[in-house]
């Protein structure tokens, strides 16, 4: 007996349990797709491939920086061959090479790695934006399929009120004109829904176009949309999005690569050595036997220091340099508070949406429990059918609002998401 008593109580959890296991694989395989789509973007998206491609021609530069100037090779024929001892000299041939103070190709090479790794993180930002675009879009995909849906379901319960409605009338418990308000309820939502469809082909073609691939089949969408969820609090992400955020990352390289050129402008006004051979073609003596006749002559070495004397110009140099220095930390400075903005108006759009998915599960169940006592009441005692017209668009309003809310709360934490660079 006392089994009997406790299994009524067991059972709706039971239910619950075996419904909510029933939509987990829909859910994952959903989550999984979202992922995959991601993925499909980040190695097919245009734009994407422009600025990496633009971040491997910055590596090219590397090898240029850290070379040496080319050596200069010169060759000379004397028209009027000059008479020596051992001989008349021919012609000369002089190699140099130019070497600039010490540390200078160094700093050279360390401007542009600076370079490079600015360029990558512009590729990185464009990277986590592409993927904030793709779930946005998604989830607006997954409302507006739901809407779609919600709706079309609404114009057969509708339908079925209609039925209704000409029961009564034809019982002579109810007027005609619930019946023609049925009709006018369905052909607004009807209208709706057309205005919905017409919605999906320009989203589709958005979602196509941030793919910039065919993905071989319909969008995949869970039953009812997960809800991510922020793991850090506001400060914490703040704190995340000064560290990690791409576009300060790639002013803060900016900085560095200035900071190499201005170490550049300095050596650059230091001297630089030139270092070189020649050989003096000698031809040999006929009329006379001497030692070392016709032997070639080597003059080694040759060296030369170039003098940098005018030193307004390296100056003018590093000072330009300190300048754009500061007027890049300005521009990080700014795009730091740009962030803290961002960041607030996309935490406030995330408490927003908790606060609408409770307000909405709550709404929504008391209005479907008030649109089921309202038919009740209307089939037994014939109740006021404008009500229930009433109740049942203000059950549609919050089942298309819940969805909205469960779509913005992902969309925000996606784009905070990127906000700290992931």
């Amino acid at each position: 007996m006392e089994v009997s008593m406790n299994k009524p109580k067991i059972m709706p959890y039971i239910c619950l349990v075996l419904t909510l296991i029933s939509l987990i694989p829909n859910l994952v395989l959903a989550q999984q797709e979202l992922n995959n789509y991601q993925k499909i973007a980040s190695e097919n998206n245009p734009r994407l491939k422009s600025l990496f491609q633009h971040y491997m021609a910055a590596l090219e530069r590397l090898p240029q920086a850290k070379a040496l100037p080319d050596p200069q090779v010169a060759f000379g024929i004397f028209i009027s061959p000059v008479e020596t001892r051992v001989g008349a000299q021919r012609a000369t041939i002089s190699v140099s090479q130019m070497f600039p103070w010490f540390g200078q190709l160094k700093a050279q090479e360390q401007v542009e790695v600076q370079i490079a790794k600015s360029r990558y993180q512009l590729f990185e930002d464009a990277k986590f934006r592409l993927g904030f675009e793709v779930k946005a879009t998604y989830n607006n995909l997954y409302v507006l399929r739901e809407a779609i849906d919600i709706t079309s379901e609404n114009i057969e319960l509708l339908s079925t009120f209609k039925q209704l409605a000409i029961v009564k009338f034809e019982g002579g418990r109810g007027s005609f004109v619930d019946v023609l308000r049925v009709e006018m309820e369905m052909a607004e939502l009807e209208n709706q829904l057309e205005l919905l469809n017409d919605r999906q082909m320009p989203l589709q073609v958005k979602f196509k176009e941030l793919l910039n691939t065919d993905i071989g089949g319909p969008v995949i969408f869970p039953d009812t949309l997960w809800q991510d969820q922020l793991t850090f609090n506001k400060q914490a992400i703040y704190d995340s999005i000064l560290f990690q955020n791409p576009l300060l990352k790639k002013l803060d390289y900016q900085i560095l690569s200035l900071e190499r050129e201005v170490e550049v402008a300095q050596k650059s006004g230091m001297p630089s050595f030139n270092v070189g051979l020649n050989y003096i073609n000698v031809q040999e003596r006929t009329d006379v036997t001497i030692a070392d006749n016709g032997k070639d002559a080597f003059i080694l070495p040759q060296v030369g220091v170039r003098i940098p004397l005018y030193r307004k110009k390296y100056q003018a140099m590093i000072k330009e340099k300190e300048i754009k220095q500061q007027a890049i930390r300005y521009e990080k400075e700014d795009t730091s508070n740009k962030l803290a903005t961002n960041l607030e108006e996309g935490y406030k759009d995330y408490l927003g949406a908790n606060r609408r998915i409770a307000l909405y599960q709550r709404l929504y169940g008391l209005a479907k429990q008030s649109l089921d006592i309202l038919l009740a009441e209307y089939t037994s005692a014939g109740s006021d059918f404008e009500e229930i017209l009433r109740m049942d668009r203000q059950v549609l309003k919050y089942a298309l609002e819940l969805e909205k809310a469960r779509a913005d709360q992902n969309t925000s934490v996606a784009y905070i998401q990127y906000l700290m660079g992931k």
